[in-house]
């Protein structure tokens, strides 16, 4: 056997030009912002028509190096997560998207899966990430006048006093 078979890594399993890993034997697909409209449309063609849930992580308080991504991929603050389901294949397949803090947005996926529409206002409402081309990018949990979001991992929770009854004000 040659030194170059053996330092040779093996390629990477892909799927729609993505690097692909497992989780509880699920495939996981992690997309790049900018093929993230194209991936959709690609697994759209390949059956998976139906999106189960959109929604996102803040990872602030947990190390990128800790995370399962392959290898060369940046973990960034947030990550956008689909399950997809091919009714005619009996599968699922999930995509992880990375959005960097400082960039958190990401084109609508509501004009291919419009089951999307009140799970992008959720992730909106509760991180903040923006889904550009929304048709009403409004909040759907907390009232319009709230200022944050209460699922980022910076987000101060405060408290609220407890008057109890009868006791002195």
């Amino acid at each position: 056997m040659s030194d170059a078979a053996i330092d040779t890594p093996a390629p990477a399993e892909q799927l729609y030009g993505c690097d692909v890993t497992y989780s509880r034997g699920e495939k996981v697909i992690h997309v790049s912002r900018a093929n993230y409209t194209a991936t959709l449309k690609k697994a759209i063609d390949d059956s998976f028509t139906m999106c189960t849930d959109l929604t996102a992580v803040d990872f602030l308080t947990y190390a990128s190096t800790n995370r399962q991504l392959p290898a060369g991929l940046v973990g960034e603050r947030f990550e956008i997560v689909l399950n997809l389901i091919s009714l005619e294949r009996r599968e699922r397949l999930r995509l992880r998207v990375q959005i960097a803090e400082g960039e958190a947005s990401l084109p609508t996926a509501f004009d291919l899966y419009p089951g999307t529409e009140a799970m992008e206002r959720e992730v909106f409402d509760m991180f903040g990430i923006q889904f550009e081309g929304h048709p009403d990018p409004s909040r759907i949990l907390m009232p319009e006048d709230w200022e944050g979001h209460p699922l980022r991992k910076d987000f101060s929770v405060g408290r609220i006093p407890v008057q109890f009854k009868g006791a002195p004000s």
